[in-house]
């Protein structure tokens, strides 16, 4: 991969005025969505998020394998989004590890290798969704067993309700995603919603914040723990569409997102502060 720019000084910072609703049916995203003063500070947020988010995945099993990515628009350059390097363990990512990986695929601040799964994944949802500033993937156990089953999930919980009516089946397996084509497809079914099931694959979440991202990734990991043990135990009583659907409105935007997420942030970096290095 090339690098186009050494380093994240060469970004201009000029003042940064968050943001516009491209996405008209996501009217609840845009509740609380903080703003930086400049776009320096905005990356650097982002960043710090991203990197602590990996940190959390770790702390809760949400880093099998090498297969997981979690990205964050970039938000100056925003065809651009910085992800993490491809065999680095999610336990040990600090901010300056990021990459910054343009729409063709080429590293433009960091250094590789990339996981061509997460470029073709998250590049055709970073294209598709404008509204979107990170989405969050890994192979994690409860969400590969509970899209094995080809099902969505159903309110069982109040906090299933978080998802409900807002994530959707992909039902098209076809191997390791390798192709930007396949990402699009997932993105098509993934629709106006904050997350889908990868059938015979694991789950993906997508928010309007790093924090909401990777929160919904935890929620929808335990939310498919739950189901799997609710229906291994006998036959589960579902929330009816009316309570669920109030429950949804009242829980399923950013805002709770965001602030599950901090209290986990402060805890983290106050025990590994070289994250934000």
């Amino acid at each position: 991969m090339s690098a186009v720019l050494s380093s994240p000084s060469s970004f201009s910072s000029p003042s940064l005025t968050l943001v516009t609703n491209p996405n008209p049916q996501r009217k609840d995203w845009f509740d609380d969505v903080p703003a930086r003063p400049t776009l320096q500070a905005e990356r650097q947020y982002r960043k710090e998020r991203l990197a602590v988010a990996f940190r959390l995945f770790a702390q809760v099993g949400l880093s099998h394998g090498m297969a997981g990515h979690i990205t964050a628009r970039d938000p100056e350059l925003t065809d651009h989004f910085w992800v993490n390097p491809f065999g680095l363990h999610f336990s040990q990512i600090k901010v300056s590890d990021l990459l910054l990986v343009n729409a063709r695929g080429e590293i433009v601040v960091g250094q590789g290798p990339l996981n061509r799964a997460a470029f073709a994944i998250h590049a055709a949802l970073h294209e598709a969704r404008p509204d979107i500033v990170a989405a969050a993937h890994t192979h994690s156990t409860y969400g590969k067993a509970w899209s094995a089953l080809g099902r969505t999930l159903d309110p069982l919980t109040q906090d299933a309700c978080v998802f409900y009516g807002d994530h959707a089946l992909f039902d098209d397996f076809t191997g390791v995603v390798l192709e930007t084509d396949e990402g699009f497809r997932i993105g098509k079914a993934l629709g106006h919603r904050k997350a889908v099931i990868l059938k015979n694959h694991g789950i993906l979440t997508a928010g309007p914040t790093v924090e909401s991202a990777a929160w919904w990734y935890i929620a929808l990991e335990n939310a498919c723990q739950a189901q799997l043990l609710a229906e291994a135990a006998g036959k589960p009583s579902p929330i009816a569409h009316e309570v669920a659907t109030l429950t949804h409105s009242q829980i399923g935007g950013p805002g709770g997102a965001n602030f599950a997420f901090q209290s986990l942030f402060d805890i983290l970096v106050r025990q590994q502060p070289e994250v934000l290095q």
